[in-house]
């Protein structure tokens, strides 16, 4: 009895294994990725405000720049939110300020990431002069405090959208570029890159091809802090009269309709939604960020 015991534990363990062997490594990180419950309803939550912000122009109730209703209307059943102070439904702004907080989000995160890559790619792989070159570039744009650098920089260029995704996104590079060169460094000495070298292969396939591909876990992990981080300062500088500007609604500026008290006091329609909403995007990326690393991490001992 005791035997036959034995054998079944011995030959479930054999299945097991052979199913980890079968297992590919998107499946793995899947399902290292639903151990953590927060992150899963947490991109759960951002599933659905990414598709109400996707489709705002089809379900918000009225146009976020038209006047409908009484001036700093309290919620009611045609105005689920209420109405700000010149009669514009808080509703329909609110999904149309979602989806423009979401496109300077994940625009800046594109484009510095973009921009660390390529400099961290060619500053791990070439070293010496060009190497010296990058990273004293990059300790100089990190050495200026980040919210001053930002600051200045939408000062000194017209607010709009389009200007500050692009300010963002050209401040925000020089950590990733330094994640990127610290892998390249371990990487370039691996046999499989100089083997790489000594077959003749053009430097191209050997930077996006072989290189790349093996540092992409850590810059998806990255990028995910710096798409939290890049919402937070559009909303920041929004409020500050310096970003994304009125008509035009993001969660920021309308933050900015609620710095008097009265405002605060009697009138919390106009800044709770926005608000909320902007502390509910940045937690839900950042437990989406945390799960990522766990998952992608190949010495991690979660099955």
């Amino acid at each position: 009895m005791g035997k036959g015991i034995v054998f079944m534990k011995n030959r479930n363990k054999e299945k097991k294994k052979k199913e980890m062997v079968t297992e590919s490594y998107l499946q793995t990180v899947f399902r290292r990725f639903k151990r953590h419950h927060l992150a899963a309803f947490s991109l759960v939550v951002l599933a659905l405000v990414c598709g109400a912000a996707l489709l705002a122009p089809v379900i918000a109730p009225y146009e976020p720049e038209a006047i409908v209703g009484p001036f700093g209307g309290a919620p009611c059943r045609e105005f689920l939110l209420g109405t700000d102070q010149i009669g514009r439904d808080v509703l329909s702004r609110l999904l149309h300020a979602t989806r423009i907080s979401l496109l300077v989000g994940i625009m800046a995160t594109v484009i510095s990431t973009v921009i660390g890559v390529v400099l961290g790619l060619l500053a791990g792989y070439f070293g010496g002069v060009i190497d010296m070159v990058i990273m004293r570039f990059t300790d100089m744009v990190m050495s200026f405090p980040y919210i001053l650098l930002v600051l200045v920089a939408a000062s000194i260029f017209q607010p709009g959208l389009w200007n500050i995704i692009l300010i963002l996104g050209f401040v925000d590079w020089p950590g990733v570029a330094r994640l990127v060169r610290g892998n390249v460094l371990s990487l370039r000495e691996t046999n499989f890159v100089k083997g790489n070298i000594v077959a003749g292969m053009p430097l191209r396939h050997i930077l996006f091809s072989e290189i790349l591909p093996n540092t992409v876990a850590p810059i998806l992990v990255y990028a995910t802090s710096v798409l939290a981080l890049s919402m937070l300062d559009e909303a920041a500088l929004s409020f500050l009269g310096m970003g994304v500007q009125p008509p035009m609604p993001s969660l920021g500026n309308m933050l900015n309709g609620a710095q008097s008290l009265t405002v605060l006091t009697r009138q919390p329609w106009l800044w709770l939604p926005p608000g909320l909403l902007i502390v509910l995007l940045v937690v839900a990326i950042n437990f989406v960020g945390d799960a990522l690393r766990d998952a992608l991490d190949p010495n991690s001992e979660k099955r």
